[in-house]
């Protein structure tokens, strides 16, 4: 044996009176949870820490431990280090680790502990605060302010600029849905979520009408309680027919329209708006004849409104139809080959 493995060997016998080895804590944090709001948990070890280090000295949260009376070093002692010092006297030490991760820290205590002759600290990853539901949400933000701000194109752009954009995530977003693809639905609603952070950015730069995202979500988070009077208030919803007349009455309350079909954008497609005003008209219960003319546009017209009227999305049916022919076209080039 040599003097090494010995040495190794004659560590890993002794421990301290009593048993221990000591505790080694790595303290992660959220950034996206303000600095200072940390669990019970993480408060507790903190306080009964015997050293209590970190690499980062621009951390966030070292001027709220600070201020709780907890004395933090700045400093990044290695593996060897750490492990001696908690097991010379069965003593905790925290690492508060960095947004990027202790990885030269944590590669070095697994070394430690896979050789199977170091006597080793009890080794715990302890969460000190929580990503909520959304938090991904906040990098997002961050991210768009970065791009806004350093990027030569980005930095240029209007909500005119964005607009063709807009309709086009939105069409391969249904392509996504209709297709059934789990991995492209989620890729083409990331998509889309760009345009609503994009064009919320675009908006907090206006000289005279700003606004920011954080106002869009204030605005729909207000719209869906109001509509939602069963969820949020004392109304009750026992189907989602009820649902749809809570939504159509609150809707009619906020918008005071003078007419079923405001609203009704007629930039969409043809289909898409025979329809949309087929089913105001429906759920008006009012009696409207269909225009004649002549022309396949006055056939198309009908057909869509009788779709409609039979819980059919005509344009849907349209795109279903013509994906077939697509596959027609495919099949007959086939052949031909």
């Amino acid at each position: 044996m040599n003097a090494d493995a010995s040495a190794a060997d004659t560590g890993a016998d002794s421990r301290p009176e009593g048993g221990g080895t000591g505790r080694l804590v790595l303290l992660t944090t959220s950034h996206r949870v303000a600095p200072g709001l940390l669990s019970w948990p993480a408060w507790q070890v903190l306080r009964a820490a015997d050293r209590v280090l970190c690499a980062d000295p621009d951390h966030p949260q070292l001027p709220y431990l600070r201020d709780a009376g907890i004395e933090v070093e700045v400093a990044a002692p290695t593996a060897r280090e750490l492990v001696d010092f908690c097991v010379a006297q069965a003593r905790t030490a925290v690492v508060l680790t960095s947004a990027v991760g202790e990885s030269a820290l944590t590669d070095g205590l697994a070394r430690l502990a896979g050789s199977g002759r170091e006597t080793m600290p009890d080794l715990e990853l302890l969460p000190g605060s929580y990503d909520l539901p959304g938090a991904r949400l906040l990098d997002l933000v961050q991210v768009m302010d970065q791009i806004r701000a350093a990027c030569p194109w980005s930095s240029i752009r209007t909500h005119g600029d964005l607009a063709k954009y807009g309709l086009e995530e939105a069409y391969e977003l249904v392509e996504a849905i209709e297709a059934g693809d789990r991995e492209e639905l989620r890729e083409e609603l990331g998509d889309v979520l760009l345009q609503v952070v994009f064009h919320a950015r675009i908006a907090q730069d206006d000289t005279e009408d700003p606004f920011s995202i954080d106002d869009v979500a204030g605005t729909i988070v207000e719209k869906l309680i109001h509509r939602h009077p069963h969820v949020f208030g004392e109304e009750a919803a026992e189907t989602p027919e009820d649902v749809k007349a809570h939504w159509l009455r609150t809707k009619a309350e906020e918008k005071q329209r003078q007419s079923l079909t405001e609203g009704v954008p007629l930039g969409q497609p043809g289909l898409a708006l025979a329809a949309k005003l087929a089913s105001r008209v429906r759920t008006a219960e009012l009696e409207v004849p269909l225009p004649t003319g002549e022309g396949v546009g006055y056939e198309l017209l009908a057909m869509a409104v009788r779709a409609e009227r039979d819980g059919v999305d005509p344009e849907a049916a349209l795109r279903a139809a013509a994906r077939a022919y697509r596959d027609a076209v495919i099949a007959v080039e086939g052949g031909a080959g």
